[in-house]
């Protein structure tokens, strides 16, 4: 061996042990099957690539360890990849399938997530964490269950987009909006129950500081009053199990003849109605129909399997992100619009005739 040959395998031989080079685009087009070109599309958010392609490469990217340089993307592109979230709650199951949703939805588009949850839902609060996403260098914000605040007051840069969800009626006239079909899911429920023989609805809504409690608290009484049936005074729940069982123990105590039907504001609130109704010797469809909305998970394993209003959260989720999406391809803050996610009834066992009298 020469010995500048020599020279260069003593070189190779003293590098790091274990050292190796970092993956490259290559490595993650080859992986995936595409060209490099379309793993730059994917690195940089870029909005033309189709969904399976683009889930083929961040698949990809996580098989070979690839991190896309974000300060070189944002250079580039003028975009950092990422998009803050702001919740009030984490714990509240609607709040948690959104952000679910809009991170699947997200990661689809190419971004990341900065999650920020406030404690106390004041003006103050939320603009520190707005102020805070857009020192993370994020491309825009979903604030989630904003009806409790003032939104116009908000402190926001006037070209930062913003998604709001969960707002009704909508005092926000600066931002777009995505919203579930509250009003339409209520008429479905409560029409459902009017159907089947039953004089009145009853209702266990959610907390006044809920706009979507609100509304689905006028909408049933809209649809009693349409149909020209009594409109029985509202117990108010808080989301929880708990309020809707201690609420239930109320309710097993109003005569047979006067409460036969009962329209839960989520499916929490009406499982624990429902064991309430059970200790007391209230049967469940027999005396008394139940209906929630939501549909959760355990909605269809309790007895008897609850009857609900589901909602799309993975729609509501894409359509937040979509919605950001064509504010940056704007590049500023789109008008206001509202998009309502469509509802579905799914009619369990849970509801049934009106009792014979």
């Amino acid at each position: 061996m020469r010995d500048h040959d020599r020279d260069r395998a003593d070189e190779t031989d003293s590098r790091p042990a274990g050292r190796r080079r970092a993956p490259s685009m290559a490595d993650v087009a080859k992986i995936a099957g595409v060209s490099a070109q379309t793993v730059s599309r994917v690195a940089n958010g870029r909005a033309n690539v189709d969904r399976a392609t683009r889930d083929k490469v961040l698949d990809a990217m996580q098989v070979v360890g690839y991190q896309p340089n974000g300060a070189a993307r944002a250079l580039a592109t003028g975009r950092f990849g990422a998009f803050g979230v702001i919740s009030f709650s984490i714990s509240r199951i609607g709040d948690a399938r959104t952000i679910e949703a809009i991170a699947n939805a997200s990661r689809s588009a190419g971004y990341s997530i900065n999650l920020m949850v406030v404690e106390r839902p004041t003006l103050g609060g939320v603009s520190a964490a707005i102020a805070n996403l857009a020192g993370q260098n994020v491309d825009g914000v979903v604030i989630i269950q904003a009806e409790i605040l003032d939104v116009p007051s908000l402190v926001i840069g006037p070209t930062l987009p913003v998604v709001i969800t969960d707002t009704y009626p909508s005092p926000h006239p600066d931002y777009p909006i995505v919203d579930t079909d509250q009003e339409g899911g209520v008429r479905r429920a409560v029409e459902h129950l009017l159907a089947m023989g039953h004089e009145t609805v009853w209702h266990v809504s959610g907390p006044t500081t809920s706009s979507a409690a609100q509304e689905r608290t006028e909408a049933w009484g809209q649809v009693l009053q349409r149909a020209g049936a009594p409109v029985p005074p509202v117990h108010q729940g808080d989301w929880t199990a708990g309020s809707g069982y201690r609420i239930g123990a109320l309710l097993a105590e109003v005569p047979r003849e006067e409460l036969t039907a009962v329209f839960c504001a989520n499916d929490q609130m009406a499982i624990g109605l429902m064991r309430a109704f059970h200790e007391r010797g209230v049967r469940i469809p027999q005396d008394v129909s139940v209906v929630g909305f939501d549909d959760i998970d355990e909605a269809e394993y309790v007895w008897p399997p609850l009857t609900t209003v589901r909602q799309r959260f993975d729609e509501v989720g894409e359509l937040c992100v979509q919605t950001m999406l064509e504010q940056i391809e704007q590049q500023g803050r789109g008008a206001k619009t509202l998009r309502l996610v469509p509802v579905e009834l799914i009619v369990r066992d849970s509801s049934g005739p009106a009792p014979r009298r």
